[in-house]
């Protein structure tokens, strides 16, 4: 059964992941406790053979070993290669829970299309949704191992409620060598046509409807099958459990505490007080242990969550979902067939604006403002010129060079007048300007940077002009 834990997240407070550290099903410890527990005993059986078995020309040597396997370690990408891999997992994990059909929309259809209140409409539409949970049955029988657990042979379909003996027949006489989950669905068109021949779907709109919906739902049963055919490519895992593997195997040698290099090659003098300055022996190392429950847990994410149609703690519930399927689809398509309550004036119907009641606990929420937009508050410039409205009139595009950007011809020593800002370049005006002039930005041919900077004043036009289009 999955683990929710969402009611216990639903607030952001202090502390409020920790809580999910004690529990046990579902969690890291229980997926890692039996290789957390190897790795602890064999770190533990070389510590005490290099602390009390090895003489000291051999610790020496084990030495050498151990600063060359944790030199070794580190050249092992393992953060990108793993990160990269459980990512790729968790998608497609979630892409498989995003195919697996559900009947929802499809029984809305056939609610509102195949007409009849007598035994034969009622037939029509209870076969129709039925032929529609045995495709999702067949489908995951071939992917869930709880749902073949459930459904070990067609006989056990059959006495589900599922399928007729007479449709088991017509199944089984039907040779084919793939998986014969369509099977149901090409039953579905057919008696669909057949429903609409007969007048229960009364135009072939509703019939096309009707087909659009089943084949939304045959593609989601096909995507189910072939997400459980096309696993990600084998070389991918074996690298990344390669990598994660190789990475604390070398750590189990690299990460023991060894005599330092200098220790070993001078000594401590005999007469020299104090312990000699070295790494600190850590007799359980911490760091590494913690290394070896991120990664290698990280790995155990990815193991279970690659294939969610298992029997593990977080894997779906399958069976669930089939019984779920069955009991809605049937309700909607057999008892709330025409089965409308009145229809009623709502309360809000001589009020223009309706306005649902709160509670003491979320009254405060209706003393919010409403959002607006994020510009709704934006201050505009008090200045009437900005908001002057002008046409723009195209013109020829042509090439910018060095000259025509005064900024650029600084940098590449050109001296070049700057482009003229005035009413004038956007053609023809929507109104008399408010102010008689402009400032026009203007540089002598040859200038330097000073007459580039100096400012003009140039006097427009008569109005008439400006109004020239």
């Amino acid at each position: 059964m999955t683990v929710s834990y969402t009611l216990k997240v639903a607030e952001a407070r202090f502390g409020g992941f920790s809580g999910l550290l004690l529990r046990w099903r579902g969690s890291i410890y229980k997926l890692l406790y039996k290789e957390f527990l190897l790795f602890i005993a064999l770190y533990a059986l070389l510590s005490i053979t290099y602390r009390l078995l090895l003489t000291q020309e051999q610790r020496l040597v084990y030495a050498q070993v151990a600063r060359y396997c944790n030199r070794s370690a580190e050249l092992i990408p393992l953060s990108f290669v793993l990160g990269f891999y459980v990512t790729l997992v968790v998608n497609r994990w979630w892409a498989q829970y995003t195919s697996i059909p559900l009947p929802d929309q499809l029984m809305c259809v056939i609610s509102a299309s195949v007409h009849g209140v007598d035994q034969r409409g009622r037939l029509l539409r209870r076969t129709l949704i039925r032929y529609a949970n045995l495709a999702s049955v067949l489908v995951l029988r071939s992917v869930s191992t709880r749902v073949l657990k459930r459904f070990p042979t067609m006989e056990h379909v059959v006495d589900a409620g599922f399928m007729s003996q007479e449709e088991r027949k017509k199944f089984e006489s039907l040779k084919s060598d793939f998986n014969k989950y369509w099977v149901p669905c090409v039953w579905f068109t057919n008696l669909a046509a057949q429903a609409r021949r007969d007048g229960r779907i009364r135009d072939d709109i509703a019939l096309c409807l009707l087909l659009e919906e089943l084949n939304k739902y045959r593609a989601k049963c096909s995507m189910l099958f072939h997400y459980d055919w096309i696993s990600i490519p084998l070389v991918y895992t074996q690298v990344v459990t390669i990598a994660v593997y190789s990475f604390f195997a070398l750590s189990l040698v690299g990460r023991q505490f060894v005599e330092s290099e200098a220790g070993a090659a001078k000594p401590r003098e005999p007469l020299e007080p104090g312990p000699a300055l070295g790494d600190l022996d850590m007799y359980v190392p911490l760091t590494t242990l913690l290394q070896f429950f991120f990664y290698a847990g990280w790995l155990k994410v990815a193991e279970q969550i690659i294939n969610p149609f298992g029997e593990d703690d977080d894997d779906f519930e399958t069976n669930k979902l089939i019984d779920r399927n069955l009991q809605v689809s049937l309700l909607s398509v057999d008892d709330m067939y025409q089965n409308l309550p009145p229809a009623e004036k709502d309360p809000y119907w001589d009020e223009d604006s309706a306005q649902p009641p709160y509670t003491v606990a979320t009254v405060a929420e209706s003393l919010r403002p409403s959002f607006l937009g994020s510009t709704f508050n934006l201050r505009v410039s008090d200045d009437p010129e900005q908001s002057l409205q002008v046409e723009t009139s195209p013109g020829p595009a042509r090439p910018v060079t060095a000259a025509q950007t005064p900024l650029l011809s600084r940098f590449l020593g050109v001296g070049a007048p700057s482009p003229a800002i005035s009413l004038r370049s956007f053609g023809r005006v929507r109104g008399a300007p408010r102010t008689p002039h402009l400032l026009r930005f203007r540089a002598e041919e040859g200038g330097d940077l000073e007459a580039a900077d100096r400012i003009e004043e140039e006097a427009l036009g008569s109005g008439d002009e400006a109004q020239e289009p």
